[in-house]
């Protein structure tokens, strides 16, 4: 299975997890209030760290262009890779989840989806992280994809397989 199937499961899983919380909250009769992922996020909790405006801006209107590898191919045995990101959001509450309207294409796919998905900070650097995401009928998946100076490194792991993945970033072209 591609890696870029790999990254879009793993995320979609993600996005479904919070659906069922969403749901789950809406359900209970105790709660009536919004539940946090659909409250809206204050200027002012985004202002309160600097990180996350930059990072929102640097994952908005851009495409992540590089290349693959897969762990027991010859290291120059590269496939390449291209992620649009139309929107990056910090989403309120949690200081870790982010919403990204994405698009991706591979093979004959070509889809835009709405995801949610946890960034870690090294300091004054997000990393992406998924670990051990279940999807039915695709497997488990996990990823690091760190984010500096324009740039984007990581790995991923589907099942048995995996690799690493790196490459830039370049603003998208208006259509």
């Amino acid at each position: 299975m591609s890696k870029n199937l790999a990254f879009l499961s793993a995320v979609s899983s993600v996005l479904f997890g919070f659906q069922l919380v969403g749901l789950a909250q809406e359900k209970s009769p105790a709660n009536t209030e919004k539940p946090a992922l659909v409250q809206e996020v204050s200027k002012e909790s985004i202002a309160q760290d600097p990180r996350f405006e930059s990072f929102a801006k640097t994952l908005s209107n851009v495409q992540l262009v590089g290349l693959f590898t897969v762990d027991g191919k010859k290291m120059n045995d590269l496939t390449e890779e291209r992620y649009e990101i139309k929107k990056a959001e910090k989403l309120p509450g949690d200081d870790d989840l982010w919403a990204l309207e994405a698009r991706i294409k591979y093979g004959k796919h070509d889809v835009v989806v709405p995801m949610v998905i946890t960034v870690k900070w090294a300091d004054k650097t997000p990393v992406i992280v998924m670990d051990q995401l279940f999807i039915p009928g695709l497997g488990t998946f996990s990823a690091r994809v760190v984010f500096h100076d324009g740039k984007y490194a990581g790995t991923w792991t589907h099942g048995e397989k995996g690799g690493h993945l790196f490459g830039r970033l370049e603003p998208m072209k208006n259509e």
